[in-house]
């Protein structure tokens, strides 16, 4: 891959995450977009990988991503090449554009972006030659614009969703403490994936007859801030969505919540795993599966990405970080029967 001018202007930054990978990969094809054809035997395809920011979840994605690559290109007796095309834009979109200029440029047959500021991104660098994009952990794509429908996005871009049910978050979280009066939301609002849980938490709030108190932050310092607030507030609990800003910062806050007393909810695992009291969604490694397998059938398969439909997953995994909820004083024994699964885990900066 012809990296000079990427690796001039972003340095080594782009390059984050890369460790999880490693390639069977043979020879480059630079065959381009697929041409929708079965694959001869011992095909390399060109697949760039861009994840967004470096979190536990979107970590643990990728990871799962790669390892499926590996798994289907052995089974299917083609190689997949991601080695040389996999890179972490660190939430910068100065540094995500050039990645997928890049990208681009070598004429990788498919790209999968990790989250969605990196979805949107993608769909913008591939409207003109039309490589194919298969997302991965977008909450809400049809709202996003980057599909028309879940089951026809009809363009190139397709994916796998972790869409987050949020009104089964506000139940675990009434279980838990059936007397909240003042419900904080931390989110960022310039992500879309954050836009709908909220207004959704919003409105099982104002049902039960529980005040909101918002706050929003773009970076760490400004997250930090906005919790401190929140704790100003007095708030009872406080939820944040599948947010790529907070879920960066949560190592940084969740202290200030266990001090406060104040159970923090999130729209993933790794919101508890970093030390929130609990993470709500899906299982990202099975997101990441899933993502791969799709990419798979359009390269190799032919299959269409305006005609394949988005794959949602089972929402239903509670996590609780078990340390936090001790610290809390909070008893979750009611989780147990209102929700698919329930994992217990300790606080760390990443999943084993």
């Amino acid at each position: 891959m012809k990296k000079k001018l990427l690796m001039a202007i972003i340095g080594m930054v782009a390059m984050f995450g890369v460790a999880g990978c490693g390639s069977d990969a043979g020879t480059d094809s630079g065959s381009g977009v697929s041409s929708g054809k079965v694959s001869d035997a011992g095909k390399t395809y060109k697949v760039g990988i861009v994840q967004y920011v470096d979190d536990a979840s979107l970590n643990q994605i990728q990871k799962a991503i790669c390892k499926e690559l590996d798994t289907k290109g052995k089974e299917l007796g083609v190689n997949f090449d991601y080695s040389d095309y996999t890179f972490n834009g660190q939430a910068d979109q100065t540094t995500l554009n050039q990645i997928f200029a890049e990208l681009v440029a070598d004429k990788v047959d498919i790209i999968i972006p990790i989250a969605t500021p990196a979805a949107l991104l993608a769909q913008s660098a591939t409207e003109d030659n039309q490589i194919p994009v298969v997302f991965s952990a977008v909450s809400d794509p049809v709202s996003a614009g980057l599909v028309a429908s879940l089951d026809a996005p009809g363009s190139n871009v397709t994916g796998t969703s972790d869409a987050l049910d949020t009104n089964a978050v506000m139940e675990l979280m009434l279980a838990a403490n059936p007397d909240v009066k003042t419900l904080g939301i931390l989110y960022n609002n310039s992500e879309d994936s954050s836009k709908n849980p909220v207004e959704e938490a919003k409105k099982f709030a104002g049902e039960k007859g529980i005040e909101v108190v918002e706050k929003t932050g773009t970076n760490n310092d400004e997250i930090s801030l906005a919790a401190e607030a929140l704790i100003a507030s007095k708030a009872d609990a406080v939820f944040t969505p599948t947010d790529n800003t907070v879920m960066t910062a949560e190592l940084a806050i969740y202290e200030k919540f266990i001090d406060a007393k104040i159970p923090h909810y999130g729209g993933a695992d790794s919101f508890a795993l970093n030390g929130a009291f609990c993470g709500y969604g899906v299982n990202y490694e099975e997101l990441g599966t899933e993502t791969a397998d799709m990419a798979s059938d359009i390269l190799v398969n032919g299959a269409e990405p305006a005609k394949t439909p988005v794959k949602i997953l089972d929402n239903g995994i509670a996590t609780v970080n078990t340390e936090t909820a001790e610290a809390i004083g909070i008893d979750y024994s009611a989780f147990e029967g209102m929700c698919e699964k329930l994992v217990e885990t300790k606080t760390a900066e990443e999943f084993e």
